[in-house]
Parts: C-alpha cells; sequence; structure tokens
C-alpha cells in the first residue's frame, strides 16, 4: 500500500527555481552579446548556438575542439565569495589548448552547475566567462545552467568550459620541431588554474584565512591574490603567427607542468633542455615552495612556475618571432632549446628555479 503524496507539490518545493533560472538568462543576455564576432551574433535562447565559418572567412578550415573546467579553484571562489574572475579561467583553458594548435578560437559555450542558484553569482561568472571570450576573441554561443540539489551543496558550484576554433587546413601546429630550436617563455600570471588541490593544502598547514594579508602580494588579500585568472594567449599568439613563419610549435604549460606538457610537441628523438635560471619566477610560486616544502622537481611538475606558454621557435628565426610577441604585447624570454633525445628524461633542465 502506497502512501498518498500531498498535492501540491512544486518543482521550486523540490529545489529547483526555474524562475531564478529565467531571470538569470535575462541579465546575461547583455554580457553574451558584447562578445558578437564575424561569423556569430552572439544570441542566446534557442536550443543550439550557430556559427558561419565562411562568415568568419575561412575557405578550407579544419576545427580543433577543446574542453576543460577549472578544477578546485572554484572552491577559493566559493569560499571567498568572488566570483567574477572564475569565469575567465574557465575560458583560458579552453581557448589556451586551441591556440596551440595554431587555431583561432571561434565559439564557446560554459555549464555552471549548483545546489541552488543564486542569480547575482551565476551573472557574475558569466561576466567572467564574457570578459574572457572578449580576450580571446571568441562568440559566447550558449550554456547551461544547471540547479542540481541534493548533488551539489548549496552555495557549491562547479564549471566546465567548450571551445571550438578552426585552422586553415596546412597550417596546424606543431610541424618540423627538431633539435637546436629555440624556447621561447611567455610569462603567467600567477598559479592560473592547475595545482590547486596543493595549493589549498598549503593555505590550510599556513593558518592563514583567505582575508589575511597575501605575504607574496602587498595590499591584497590572500584568496584575491590567489584567484588572479589564467592569462590568455590567443591575440599576441595569433598576431605572431600571422607575422611570419618561425613558429614551429606551442605548448600551454597547464597541469603536469614542464615534464608533462612540452613533451605532447615533441616528435620521437627530440628532447628539450630548460634554463631554470632564466625563468622569471613570481613571487607566489616561491612562497607556496616554502610554506609547503615543495621541492623544485615538484614544483615544476605542479604549476606553471612563471611560464604560461611555451614557443619553440626556429634557432634563425627566433629574435623575430620574440619581435613579434613583443609587438603584440608579450615580454618573451628564451628559457631553453630543443636537443636530440635518446633515452631518458625528455625534459631536462639546468640552473634552479629562482624562488623568492
Amino acid at each position: 500500500m502506497t502512501k498518498d503524496l500531498p498535492n501540491g507539490l512544486t518543482y521550486a518545493q523540490a529545489g529547483v527555481d526555474i524562475d531564478a533560472g529565467n531571470a538569470m538568462v535575462d541579465e546575461i543576455k547583455p554580457l553574451v552579446r558584447a562578445t558578437r564576432r564575424p561569423g556569430a551574433d552572439a544570441e542566446i535562447g534557442g536550443f543550439g548556438g550557430l556559427f558561419d565559418l565562411k562568415a568568419a572567412g575561412f575557405t578550407d578550415p579544419i576545427l580543433v575542439a577543446a574542453n576543460d573546467g577549472v578544477g578546485t579553484k572554484v572552491k577559493i571562489a566559493i569560499d571567498t565569495g568572488i566570483h567574477h574572475t572564475i569565469g575567465v579561467d574557465l575560458v583560458a583553458m579552453c581557448v589556451n589548448d586551441i591556440i596551440v594548435q595554431g587555431a583561432e578560437p571561434l565559439f564557446f559555450l560554459d555549464y555552471f552547475a549548483t545546489g541552488k542558484l543564486t542569480p547575482e553569482i551565476g551573472v557574475a561568472i558569466v561576466r567572467g566567462i564574457a570578459d574572457g571570450c572578449i580576450q580571446a576573441g571568441c562568440a559566447l554561443v550558449g550554456g547551461e545552467t544547471a540547479e542540481m540539489p541534493g548533488l551539489y551543496a548549496r552555495g557549491d558550484y562547479d564549471l566546465a568550459g567548450f571551445a571550438v576554433g578552426a585552422a586553415e587546413r596546412g597550417t596546424l601546429l606543431p610541424k618540423a620541431v627538431a633539435a637546436g630550436d629555440v624556447l621561447i617563455g611567455l610569462p603567467s600570471s600567477g598559479v592560473h588554474s592547475n595545482g590547486f588541490s596543493l595549493v589549498r593544502r598549503i593555505v590550510e598547514a599556513s593558518g592563514l584565512a583567505w582575508n589575511a594579508p597575501a605575504p607574496f602580494a602587498p595590499g591584497r588579500s590572500l584568496g584575491e591574490a590567489l584567484l588572479d585568472p589564467t592569462r590568455i594567449y590567443v591575440k599576441p599568439l595569433l598576431a605572431a603567427l600571422k607575422a611570419g613563419d618561425g613558429i614551429k610549435a606551442l605548448a600551454h604549460i597547464t597541469g603536469g607542468g614542464f615534464p608533462d606538457n612540452i613533451p605532447r610537441v615533441l616528435p620521437d628523438g627530440v628532447g628539450v633542455l630548460l634554463d631554470l635560471d632564466a625563468i622569471p619566477v613570481p613571487a607566489v610560486f616561491g612562497w607556496l615552495a616554502r610554506t609547503g616544502g615543495v621541492a623544485e622537481a615538484e614544483m615544476l611538475r605542479t604549476f606553471n612556475c612563471g611560464i604560461g606558454m611555451i614557443v619553440v621557435a626556429a634557432a634563425d628565426r627566433a629574435e623575430n618571432v620574440m619581435q613579434d610577441l613583443r609587438n603584440a604585447g608579450e615580454n618573451p624570454v628564451r628559457i631553453g632549446k630543443t636537443i636530440a633525445h635518446d633515452d631518458g628524461e625528455q625534459v631536462r633542465t639546468s640552473g634552479h628555479l629562482k624562488l623568492s
């Protein structure tokens, strides 16, 4: 015998507020429209986002897709109540993976899941996503907001992003990397969006609260400083790629750091020798290493240590590539070279990180 259910039970009483979701969509529409670009009108509300490759200027394109999240960095955003930058991270982690293929990011979609939708938090997150899309030159063509009580705790949320780009056939990277090429590093803005499970353990061990002064960033709170968004390298790299043909490969330094990401663009028989003395290391990494007692090898495999993107350039074109990057607003630095590799570690190092 079944127990009678009370009459009039609603979806809202079950924890899902459709009206709040609709209100959030109305608020983010102007943010989304700001990301318009040739090929996309950046209007949302349909069942799918549209993109016109011909209107974007492509004739024989290869599509390149990437998806990612921001990991446990979202927990710091939740704990601090600082939500307006985490969306930039979400875009960055996807579009930086597209530009390394030599492709131009075209459009982006997001997935925002939460236990209880608070529209002002959702709008702040989408504001960051729109900002990231503008920095990358890609259109925000759609997304999904999922309110899931019982799966996420009230106030918790997670993010996933999806980006698609394109390159003309025959222009994809990497290409013809060989021993003797030059490694050029592009500075990071800090920790970016990798290694935050370790970061959070170190902060816990330090005994500092998120609103405490950051030991490595005078005048800022610890939470605010650690939430500095991931740099988006798309526009300067597109400019450098269009300026000449000296770039052979690009490596986004994300999870796995240097030893796991650089080999992804190297052919068999080629390794790299990294000059650690040449890397400009932001103060945050020195604080993390000292406070957590993190060994140099672990730092290199967990964090970007100050280099968020590596450009592999032909030796005879390296200075031209560096000048093209400077012209695009970057501050490139030579951090090593490619070498012949038979066995052992494919990524070798000389010197030591300058952990201040």
